[in-house]
């Protein structure tokens, strides 16, 4: 078994992992140490760990159960893997404030993504913490969140998939398939009991129980705010360069700075209702 080294590269946010090759099948005292590293650190990065697609699969099937998204593009041989390829990504979704796939009533609880074409410039990708997000806020503005729920819908984001051509889907019958979901504003990681915030720009339509404008102007206020540096942490990928999130507590941003080709490879694992 390696000696794993865990590396915290913000106070808020992330750390690097030393000691692994992940070309090999994890054993399950490895794995219980990345489920902590995670739950402590909300993302884990390994670097130079040049994955085929069915070693990354692997790697991703010894951390949990693999989950099918609804709607995004997928690799052809490998169903549950996303591959998000991009050239022109102003406006695509990615480049706002989210968590992955929110919609849905068990949210995935963990991603994974690797690059595996990069442009010469650009292509960062910009992780938040929900917990330090969450921490920041008043304890009035806490107490309010805490009894609500948010509204969240894939219909403005399944519309500009279908946009520009990366999904041939009906929306009405996704519509019908996926209706919107209200999940907890607030939710809570039953490890660690800290708290972390359940909202996000691509999926979040309204906040349940406020008046119209009531909810516009908070969820206005809760986007512009995870947006603050000191809850981020910026990732300069390189080939070989994997990247472990929780997608309950980490909202992430691809920054859209690039005119060529940027192809990447995206898990998501099972997570049950959030909390």
């Amino acid at each position: 078994m390696s000696e794993i080294e865990v590396r915290p590269i913000t106070s808020a946010i992330g750390a690097d992992v030393l000691g692994l090759d992940l070309r090999r099948p994890l054993e399950k005292p490895e794995c219980d140490t990345l489920a902590s590293a995670l739950r402590e650190h909300l993302l884990l990065v390994f670097r130079d760990q040049p994955l085929s697609p069915a070693e990354l699969v692997a790697f991703g099937e010894a951390l949990g159960e693999l989950a099918q998204h609804p709607f995004a593009p997928v690799h052809p041989e490998y169903p549950g893997m996303v591959v998000l390829d991009q050239q022109h990504p102003v406006g695509e979704g990615g480049d706002a404030w989210h968590a992955d796939a929110t919609f849905t009533s068990a949210p995935p609880g963990v991603g994974i993504l690797q690059p595996v074409q990069l442009p010469s410039l650009g292509g960062d990708t910009c992780f938040a913490s929900m917990v330090a997000a969450y921490e920041a806020l008043s304890p009035p503005v806490q107490a309010l969140l805490e009894k609500l729920q948010g509204i969240h819908d894939l219909t403005s984001q399944l519309r500009l998939a279908i946009d520009n051509g990366s999904t041939d889907l009906d929306l009405r019958e996704m519509q019908e398939r996926w209706p919107p979901y209200a999940h907890p504003a607030v939710i809570t990681q039953p490890s660690t009991e800290r708290k972390g915030l359940f909202v996000n720009s691509n999926y979040t339509i309204r906040l349940e129980g406020l008046r119209e404008e009531e909810s516009r102007r908070l969820l206005a206020f809760l986007r512009e705010h995870v947006r603050s540096p000191e809850f981020q942490i910026r990732l300069h990928w390189e080939l070989g360069t994997i990247v472990v999130w929780d997608n309950r507590f980490v909202q992430h941003f691809a920054v859209p700075d690039y005119q060529e080709r940027r192809v990447m490879h995206r898990l998501n694992l099972e997570g049950g209702p959030p909390a």
